[in-house]
């Protein structure tokens, strides 16, 4: 009787988050892969000079890649550390310039800190990609940054309802400005928040398109709520982003500022 050949491992879709040196030859990567999340993955020889995988392993292309099975688990029985068994650039999007590179940075520092290893988000990573195209162009960078904020902290369950007050649950008035509190969610400011703290508020209306276009779940809706909730939307997501990153700082969104003061 024949023996079967063995089935050639499976490759599938995934973004470099991250990489670092782990010898004089090779790198450990963070990979978001649409079937496994985030994956920590060693890619042995990818520093040698003649290595295919050197002109692949750069952040916001899209590859298809190839890992071992894992040989090493943790505690909880989940895997740690696979190996990188090969990688091919599938073409379009290619390295992002100027600010759209920031950009870039900025986003996949959010993954790093948001996402839990070896959990797959498979509407994140298209979200993901569908964003990097988007970076490049001013018009759409913004509104496109902010649409993809949202829909992660939604999917780590860290958005509260935006179309409801969050102390009593009653819905929004259309016409009322509202304010966006990152403890508690959605607020009536103080009457003397404008003066005192620099209040930045959105109608009910805004707050009410935002929830809807979370909950249909297209990522083109909630493109054009964002874009309909103008600039005030950032210093609101930033906030909230901030809080749950604790005492956890942005780097590259500090390395931005250090730029513009050298330019300024």
């Amino acid at each position: 009787m024949a023996t079967r050949a063995p089935k050639p491992p499976a490759t599938q879709a995934a973004f470099v988050l991250h990489h670092y040196d782990w010898s004089e030859t090779s790198l450990v990567l963070d990979l978001f892969s649409r079937e496994h999340g985030r994956l920590a993955v060693v890619a042995k020889g990818a520093k040698r000079p003649y290595s295919q995988l050197r002109s692949v392993l750069l952040p916001f292309l899209r590859l298809q890649v190839t890992l071992s099975k894992p040989s090493k688990m943790n505690e909880d029985g989940a895997a740690e550390v696979q190996s990188l068994r090969g990688a091919e650039w599938v073409g379009g999007q290619t390295l992002p310039s100027g600010a759209a590179l920031f950009s870039g940075y900025y986003v996949n520092e959010l993954l790093l800190k948001f996402l839990p290893r070896q959990e797959a988000q498979p509407e994140l990573f298209d979200a993901y990609a569908a964003l990097l195209p988007q970076l490049t162009s001013v018009d759409d960078a913004h509104a496109a940054l902010r649409a993809f904020e949202l829909k992660m902290l939604a999917i780590c369950g860290l958005l509260p309802d935006l179309s409801v007050l969050s102390t009593t649950q009653a819905p929004l008035d259309p016409e009322r400005l509202y304010m966006l509190a990152p403890e508690s969610g959605v607020v009536v400011p103080a009457h003397d928040a404008p003066q005192s703290t620099g209040f930045t508020g959105l109608t009910g209306q805004a707050f009410i398109q935002l929830q809807a276009a979370l909950l249909h779940g297209s990522q083109a809706a909630l493109h054009q709520a964002c874009e309909l909730a103008g600039p005030a939307l950032k210093p609101l997501s930033r906030a909230l982003l901030h809080y749950h990153l604790g005492h956890r700082p942005l780097r590259t969104r500090q390395v931005l500022l250090d730029v513009q003061k050298l330019l300024t």
